[in-house]
């Protein structure tokens, strides 16, 4: 049977049954897939370190023998496991935190290789938690640079090798997608020249080489996605909106508050985007407390004054009634017509009303202003004239869902995006390509810095003597715990048995409740409106307080575990306090000893700008992690550093001017690759 690129896995030599079904748990069916299926690190035998040679910071890649190892058990049902590794040069300190089975995967006398961060000084050089991996003979390494790839159960390195060694010879089968224009103007290797190397560079600068290539494939593609998308909603028609100048800055002046210059010229930005007749595409990016709410309100008051309705979408019940109260206060010298639509209330003007009524009123566009939640997307919810959707929050809400928005209206609307958490420069790039980008910097100016600190375990009753003067003062607390239940698996500290230890040893001369997912909307809703209404002292709480929950009477957040969130998640928790004029204050409870822990939690410490976190989150994490739900068809990437600025925006150049100069119809393998990769079908 000949074999090709298409070709099932198990029709290479030496693949049965059971090597196939390991494989496809690792996404290789075909040749193709093993081929595309990329190393995620390599060790450089051909320049490894001596130890002698080690300095602190120093990224590097040593080989040694074990000489020394031990697991011993630390405080909780922790492990650390030491081990000593020794070359012709020196010795060095190696420690795993929480690996018990490493002392099972090698032992003394053993040649491994390790790869790490080197820390400590001079005399006391270590490796933290390094990868690792065993050295079976001098000919499988000896001056080689050595792919490592993911892998599963009973499925080994030298396996996956030996596999690509007898796949490697179909590359010539791959044809490049890739005009060849582009690829000598980019002084870049083909792409079968690039699989080659990716798998078996003959040395670093041939891995450069590679890298750069499939690279720039995966940020070319995205950034060609969001080309099209904008591109299509440029052909398609909307509501003109007009700014109706004099009475905006009526309203302006009719504040009891005091524009920001951020707010005034996102404001003005969109709104004299939404006179164009095609559907406006934007994002407001803007830190926590820096007053998104009202940008988006000025916007939904001008739609109301061209007689045209406007929705904004929350992602909880609690956040829609708080944007719907806010909105009461706001217009309530008006004429316009509100309308909150959830699950559990309607209403309008603050008049509870029947479903019926309500739906009957916006098709006729008897409301001007729809705020709710998941409930506006329901059949049945239509609108006379809609010209504008903001939804706050929009990473939470999926693409199906935004689509059923779209076609409440007889045209496509404008959609303006609210998110508090702000996208660094590379996503701005790639993942959200698609939107124009309006941003709030500015806070405040009666808002005071938020006091952060990270507590020690032995300060553990210090903090609970403060938080306890603060309540007596009239404050109240939020402490966060990521897990609902207490885990035998992961040893962080829980809702239910936190709120069980503060109500009855701590704090229990105050009123504490809980808050988690598990609970029922309407209890969710009580805890809240409680909370929000000063009749809780203490709420401890899941992460389901990160956004939008307003308690400006609140001054203290405790966060619990706070090394597993990552930083703009924490950046999120401690905007929930500092939402008034009393100094507030954020306190980062964390049980890890590990340096690169203790790194990312003094960033918040040191940092309350949400941009530059996000951006310090994004080295730490990447993409995927920090934004969570993917945005439509967007891969992470594989090979392509998304904190490459300086890369990514040179490809998306050339991407813009790709799609300023061609039809795809004249480039069906990038139409394909597009589709392969499972974008949405924005294609001409």
């Amino acid at each position: 049977m000949t074999i090709n690129l298409n070709s099932q896995i198990d029709q290479l030599a030496g693949v049965g049954r059971v090597l196939r079904l390991k494989l496809g748990r690792l996404g290789i069916n075909t040749v193709s897939d093993l081929l595309f299926y990329f190393p995620f690190r390599y060790d450089d035998y051909s320049n490894l370190k001596k130890i002698d040679a080690l300095e602190a910071g120093e990224q590097v890649t040593i080989r040694g023998e074990v000489e020394l190892l031990a697991t011993r058990s630390i405080r909780r049902r922790r492990t650390i496991t030491e081990a000593l590794l020794t070359d012709d040069s020196g010795s060095v300190k190696i420690i795993w935190f929480n690996q018990p089975w490493i002392s099972n995967n090698i032992k003394i006398g053993d040649q491994i290789v390790i790869s790490g961060k080197v820390t400590g000084e001079y005399l006391d050089l270590c490796f933290n938690s390094p990868d690792y991996e065993k050295i079976y003979g001098e000919q499988e390494s000896s001056g080689k640079i050595l792919p490592v790839y993911s892998i599963t159960d009973g499925l080994t390195q030298k396996k996956i090798a030996r596999l690509i060694s007898l796949a490697l010879p179909f590359t010539g089968e791959i044809v490049d997608h890739l005009p060849v224009s582009i690829i000598k103007s980019e002084k870049m290797i083909t792409l079968s020249q690039a699989i080659k190397d990716i798998h078996q560079p003959a040395n670093p600068e041939d891995l450069v080489a590679a890298r750069k290539r499939l690279g720039f494939d995966e940020v070319f593609m995205v950034r060609l996605w969001a080309g099209l998308i904008k591109k299509k909603m440029m052909q398609e028609g909307a509501y003109a909106v007009r700014f109706y100048p004099k009475k905006t800055r009526d309203l302006v002046k009719g504040l009891n508050f005091t524009l920001t210059d951020d707010q005034r010229k996102a404001a003005w930005t969109i709104i004299k985007n939404m006179e164009q007749d095609h559907p406006m595409n934007r994002l407001l990016q803007g830190d926590v407390g820096s007053g998104k709410t009202i940008v988006a309100a000025l916007c939904m008051y001008n739609v109301a004054l061209n007689k045209m309705q406007s929705v904004l979408m929350a992602p909880t019940e609690i956040l829609a009634i708080q944007h719907y109260q806010t909105f009461g206060n706001l217009f309530g010298g008006s004429k316009l017509q509100i309308g909150l639509l959830t699950r559990g209330q309607i209403a309008i003007n603050g008049e509870e009303c029947s479903k019926k009524e309500f739906l009957d009123r916006c098709k006729r566009r008897k409301i001007d202003m729809v705020i709710g939640t998941h409930a506006i997307i329901q059949k049945g919810i239509d609108f006379k004239k809609l010209a504008l959707v903001a939804i706050d929050e929009q990473h939470r809400f999926g693409v199906e869902q935004r689509n059923v928005l779209k076609k409440k209206g007889k045209v496509t609307p404008h959609f303006l995006s609210l998110t508090a958490t702000p996208i660094p420069r590379s996503l701005a790039l790639t993942v959200y390509g698609n939107l124009d980008i309006s941003t709030i910097r500015q806070k405040p100016s009666d808002r005071l810095s938020i006091t952060t600190k990270v507590v020690a375990p032995n300060n553990r009753q210090r903090a609970y003597d403060f938080i306890e003067d603060q309540i007596k003062s009239g404050r109240q607390v939020f402490i966060i715990c990521p897990l609902i239940d207490q885990s035998d698996k992961i040893n962080v500290r829980s809702v239910l048995k936190e709120f069980d230890n503060l109500s009855k040893n701590i704090f229990s001369d105050f009123k504490v409740d809980l808050l988690h997912g598990r609970l029922k909307s309407v209890e969710k809703d009580r805890v809240m409106t409680d909370f929000s209404n000063g009749k809780i002292d203490v709420l401890v709480s899941t992460s389901v307080v990160e956004v939008g929950v307003d308690v400006p009477n609140a001054s203290v957040m405790l966060i619990e575990g706070a090394e597993r969130f990552g930083l703009s998640q924490l950046h999120q928790f401690r905007g929930r306090v500092g939402r008034s004029t009393h100094q507030s204050y954020c306190f980062l409870f964390s049980d890890s000893i590990q340096t690169e822990s203790m790194e990312r939690l003094n960033k918040l410490v040191d940092n309350s700008d949400g941009f530059a976190l996000a951006e310090q989150d994004l080295k730490f994490r990447g993409g995927g992690q920090v934004y969570g739900q993917k945005q439509s068809g967007f891969q992470r990437f594989k090979i392509a550093n998304i904190n490459d600025w300086d890369f990514i925006k040179s490809v998306g150049l050339v991407a813009t001017d790709f799609l300023r100069e061609n039809s795809l119809s004249k480039y069906p393998l990038i139409r394909q690759k597009i589709e392969d990769l499972g974008y949405h079908d924005h294609m001409e």
